[in-house]
Order: C-alpha cells, then sequence, then structure tokens
C-alpha cells in the first residue's frame, strides 16, 4: 500500500538549487466521528430536533441494513417537513459530546502537528462534521474530511447524498472506507508524501474494513467493546496472524494520546 518505516526518515523535497521546503509529516492518523470523536452517532442525536424528540414508527422500520443513507435521506426530509431548519441542525450537532479524553488527544495533536498528517473518513455528513469540528476548536487540525455531501435546498432542508460507489461487498452501499483511505495514500504518495506509519482511531464495522489494509508498521485502535473490536478479535481467532496492524483497545481517547506520546519518545 505504501512504503513502511525501515529505520529511514522520509527524503525532504526540494525547490530549486538548496531549497528545502518543510519535512512532511511522518505519520498520518485517520478518524472516524460517530462514536469515535462524538460520543453519539450523530444520526441519531438530529431527531431531537424533531417534535416530540421522535421519529414516526413507520419511518423508524424503514431502515434496511446497508441503504443507511437513503433512510437519512428519509429522516432529513421528515425533519424538513416538521420545520427543522439550519439553525436547529447546528445547534444539536454543536451541543454532542465528545468522547472521553478526546479533548487531550487533540491537545497533543496540535501540540505535535508537524509530525501528525491528521484526515477524518465518516458515514455521517458534512454539515454536521463540520459545524461540530468548528464548535470544538479543532477543524482547522485536519488536513481533509471525508464524508456524505449535505446542503440546504431552497425550501431550507438539511439533504444528504451517497459519498461514491463501490465493489466493496462488506460496506454500505454509499460509503468504502478502505477505498478512500487507500486513495488517499496513492494521492499523497504522488506528491512525494508518503507515511511511516498510520493510526487509524474508530469504533464501527465499517471502520474494521480499512483497518484491515493496514500494514505491519501500522496501529488500529478500536473503541474498546465496540464492533470494530470485536471484529478484530474474531478475525484474529479464525486467522491468527491476519490482521497485521497493532491493535490497541481505547477507552478513553487520551490512552491514544499516551500511546502516541511513547511512540515519539521511542522516536520510532
Amino acid at each position: 500500500m505504501r512504503r513502511c518505516c525501515q529505520g529511514v526518515g522520509l527524503p525532504r523535497l526540494f525547490k530549486g538549487v538548496g531549497m528545502a521546503t518543510p519535512r512532511p509529516p511522518r505519520y498520518l492518523l485517520v478518524f472516524d466521528f460517530d462514536e469515535t470523536i462524538v460520543a453519539e452517532n450523530s444520526d441519531d442525536s438530529v431527531v431531537r430536533a424533531a417534535p416530540g424528540r421522535a421519529l414516526p414508527e413507520p419511518l423508524r422500520q424503514s431502515q434496511r441494513q446497508g441503504s443507511y443513507n437513503e433512510y437519512m435521506q428519509r429522516v432529513l426530509a421528515f425533519l424538513g417537513d416538521q420545520g427543522v431548519r439550519a439553525a436547529d441542525f447546528k445547534a444539536v450537532y454543536e451541543n454532542i459530546p465528545l468522547t472521553p479524553g478526546m479533548p487531550e488527544l487533540f491537545q497533543f495533536l496540535a501540540k505535535n502537528h508537524e509530525l501528525f498528517e491528521v484526515i477524518l473518513i465518516s458515514d455521517a455528513n458534512m454539515f454536521g462534521i463540520e459545524a461540530k469540528l468548528r464548535a470544538a476548536g479543532v477543524h482547522s487540525l485536519f488536513r481533509k474530511i471525508f464524508s456524505n455531501p449535505s446542503s440546504f435546498d431552497k425550501r431550507g432542508y438539511l439533504t444528504l447524498g451517497p459519498y461514491h460507489s463501490h465493489k466493496c461487498l462488506d460496506c454500505p452501499a454509499n460509503m468504502c472506507k478502505r477505498k478512500i483511505l487507500t486513495e488517499y495514500l496513492a494521492e499523497r504518495a504522488q506528491e512525494e508524501v508518503e507515511f511511516e506509519r498510520v493510526f487509524y482511531v474508530g469504533d464501527g464495522a465499517n471502520d474494521f474494513c480499512p483497518s484491515v489494509a493496514l500494514t505491519s508498521a501500522d496501529v488500529a485502535f478500536p473503541r474498546k467493546g465496540f464492533p470494530m473490536h470485536r471484529m478484530t478479535q474474531e478475525m484474529e481467532k479464525k486467522q491468527p496472524g491476519a490482521f497485521q496492524a497493532t491493535v490497541v483497545p481505547w477507552e478513553s481517547a487520551a490512552e491514544v494520546a499516551r500511546y502516541l506520546q511513547e511512540l515519539l519518545k521511542r522516536k520510532c
């Protein structure tokens, strides 16, 4: 997938004779959003903006496996019909709590921004993610955010679309995070930025797919007790050694920060 750390640093890039650009970041840190950065599933959180803070039962029952994006399109249309508008959605997203320890992890990344390139890959929506990251004061930490496109139409309704199409049989039809991560690494490699290590912080089943593509140089941080964690454990039992990345489960994101801090101390 890329060249891994072999004890050799990344080469400096040059502009003209003797003019070196700043050294590129050594590590890529990938975040999920729902139940990783924030303590809730933001798609469920928006229901708080509905009258009575509930959805009609027929709408709730219309959800089908693998078609969650389409289900959320119907939910947002219903909320629009109920008069929920941009300011209402923004208030809900801004008030979703961060997961335990996440402020400490963000503080660590801010202090070490020259070493870490940070991206976010989420099956939520761009409007909600950006609203929360700005409210938390951490939007600038992220080089790029990959999520389902969302915008407000002429009626003031929040609309949602699929991120892309793909052929992965393990992921929902609208998003394969492995495809996004693989393409991002290839794009950065073309720009002469290749990372010594990739760190992936997630919780869900759709975070397991990209984590399988990590190498033995990389680290997967599954939230303890959540689907990604259970799936890594199951894979290790069924196929010992098949999951190549180091697995570091976490309950508080401060544990992720401490692990990365120790790694920097070892200067690996």
